[in-house]
């Protein structure tokens, strides 16, 4: 691979700022704390950070609600200490990738303010404003994420404008130029600051139908109301347009303009979630892609086998990043625990698991902790989600829980009280006493980062499924690496012709004896095969 190909099949860890690491005592993580932490990053064996955003914002959303693209927020640090975090990040051949948030903004940032203004003035167009409809309601049936209508009224335009996430949040108006125009420099002023690359945060809703069509229902059958009715909707016409994409080509060539450069898009969308990060990543647009898809409940060899094969069966030149958890849904040792013998094992077996598949990976910081949902009363909540849909769907503030470094009252991450608690059952899993424990989650991982870093078929061999029954998943990576995994409780015996002895370190609870291979509750095996499975 060439140094421009860094990205393809690398391994990319998630930082979340506010709670990684807390230097100056105010309960809220920031910069120089992920600059103290990146050593350790480092030594995980990953080969890039996404950095969920930390520019200039109200935080009403927690930092996806942007006042001000090209600055840092106080509560982070400053530009200076973003500086430092990218050079020292660079010392330790750690890549930066910075989250950004294009398709909205905070009804703080000027533009906006501007925009409400009057029907008018220079930024009038900036955002999506349309006409009530005669009897006052908004003008379509869109929905937003977080609940309620997509539209909110402005008595100064007498205009209803655009939202897709919280009401603070407006939509920008992508099909005027001056927008697109606009963000390209926001993007370059942090190309040329140093960054390797950017995460495009809702990268399929940039566009919206012009003529304001109403959604149709969703087709897939439904027994009763989701508790979020967002879901109730086919997104035809709110997101999801073909105007999306050569948008997502400009972007792309901007970035070819830099060396070494990747993008990261996030596809928000439930119905053809594999099919659109095909069409996301075809030639001349994003460099890779991930969905939702493998964040859900399901934890059987057909769900994983068929998203794989989908996603390079449809786009043989497009390239997947996949993860099982991040800021925005339930940690996947939580999801999952219903198929786990021990915490520890199913935490491992993903590890194995993720870290075997072909694409990009994304880990989110924690889980190679085996951390799981931290459970929160409604009075701890911070998350706009959570609050507006409680008791469930679960908001998002279960997952994003401090980072827990050591057994102290809190964690090691601040020496105040955290803007979200740090609990026992998350305490017990720090990263100090995983540390000293060769046996451990967080060991394994580094031992499972290193497997697949020396080992070049993990990170861009093909794939090619065995057919082995349920509940057992195995696929070869190039010509020779068997990777199988018995994704259940119960322990196994199956019989495997042509395996030529398991690989030690990564494989756990296997036994091989002749053809017959055994694998135990959750258990892994990496094998070289003698010959063609």
């Amino acid at each position: 691979m060439s140094a421009s190909d860094w990205w393809k099949g690398a391994v990319t860890y998630q930082v979340y700022p506010r709670s990684f690491q807390d230097t100056n005592g105010d309960g809220i993580g920031d910069i120089p704390g992920i600059t103290r932490r990146l050593p350790y990053i480092a030594d995980l064996g990953v080969d890039a950070i996404w950095l969920s955003p930390v520019f200039t914002s109200p935080m009403l959303d927690m930092g996806y609600d942007v006042s001000d693209y090209t600055d840092i927020d106080p509560t982070f640090g400053t530009l200076s200490d973003f500086t430092q975090l990218i050079e020292k990040a660079h010392d330790l051949g750690l890549k930066i990738i910075v989250d950004q948030v294009l398709s909205h903004c905070s009804d703080q940032h000027p533009f906006f303010r501007e925009s409400r203004a009057d029907r008018t003035n220079p930024k009038a167009d900036w955002f999506v404003w349309a006409d009530p409809k005669p009897d006052g309601s908004p003008p379509n049936n869109w929905l937003s994420v977080f609940g309620g209508t997509a539209w909110a009224w402005d008595a100064r335009r007498k205009q209803y404008y655009l939202h897709n996430f919280l009401t603070q949040q407006p939509d920008f108006n992508f099909h005027n130029p001056d927008v697109q125009e606009w963000h390209l420099a926001n993007m370059r002023f942090w190309l040329e600051r140093g960054v390797d690359g950017v995460r495009l945060d809702t990268v399929n809703y940039f566009f919206h139908d012009p003529l304001l069509r109403d959604n149709p229902a969703d087709h897939r059958e439904k027994t009763q109301a989701e508790a979020n009715p967002y879901g109730m909707q086919y997104h035809l016409f709110d997101k999801n347009r073909p105007e999306n994409l050569p948008w997502i080509e400009r972007i792309r060539a901007l970035l070819d303009e830099f060396p070494a450069r990747t993008s990261v898009g996030e596809m928000g969308e439930s119905h053809h979630a594999i099919r659109m990060m095909g069409d996301y990543t075809a030639p001349g647009r994003l460099h890779q892609c991930y969905s939702f898809e493998m964040m859900g409940y399901d934890y059987t060899p057909e769900f994983f086998r068929s998203r794989i094969k989908d996603f390079f069966e449809g786009a043989p030149e497009g390239w997947p990043m996949w993860a099982f958890s991040n800021h925005d849904v339930p940690r996947h040792a939580t999801r999952w625990a219903k198929h786990a013998i021990t915490q520890d094992a199913l935490a491992k077996q993903a590890a194995a698991l993720i870290l075997a598949f072909e694409g990009s990976i994304c880990l989110w910081q924690g889980e190679e902790l085996g951390q799981t949902d931290t459970t929160l009363s409604f009075d701890e909540l911070t998350d706009p989600q959570g609050i507006a849909f409680w008791p469930e769907p679960v908001g998002r503030d279960n997952t994003r829980t401090p980072m827990v470094w050591d057994n102290s009252p809190q964690g090691g991450f601040s020496t105040a009280t955290p803007w979200l608690p740090v609990k026992p059952p998350q305490l017990s899993r720090n990263v100090a006493a995983q540390a000293q424990d060769p046996d451990s989650v967080l060991n394994f991982y580094r031992h499972m980062l290193a497997f697949r870093r020396d080992t070049p078929v993990l990170r861009i061999g093909k794939t090619r499924f065995l057919d082995l029954p349920d509940p057992v998943l195995g696929f070869l990576r190039g010509d020779d690496l068997a990777c199988i995994f018995n994704l259940s409780p119960t322990p196994v015996a199956l019989t495997v012709a042509g395996l030529h002895g398991l690989i030690g370190g990564p494989s756990l609870a296997a036994n091989l004896a002749g053809d017959t291979l055994t694998l135990g509750p959750n258990g892994v095996a990496f094998a070289r095969t003698a010959g063609p499975l």
